[in-house]
């Protein structure tokens, strides 16, 4: 079952890090089905992204992968990094 899930976090170089978009896909490819990426009209280097995760378990041991350091550092992603989840009502 899919879940929208939505994640936030600041980069220190917007330019450098929207051009890595293929690689953020490629990275998540194996957990998502969808990815939309927005920016904060207040701090253009605070980032959100809005995905559609077909598996959240697959999802989580990416997002915590260690070799994902390399690829957050290269495209300057800042931590922490929120996910937030959907609240059922």
């Amino acid at each position: 079952m899919k879940q929208t899930i939505v994640t936030r976090h600041k980069v220190g170089n917007f330019d450098r890090w929207i051009k890595g978009h293929q690689d953020r896909l490629d990275a998540f490819a194996p957990a998502i089905s969808s990815l939309k990426t927005f920016q904060d009209s207040n701090n253009l280097n605070s980032v959100i992204l809005i995905m559609e995760v077909t598996d959240m378990e697959k999802f989580g041991a990416i997002l915590n992968d260690p070799s994902l350091k390399a690829l957050k550092d290269k495209h300057t992603v800042l931590n922490p990094i929120i996910v937030s989840m959907p609240v059922e009502l």
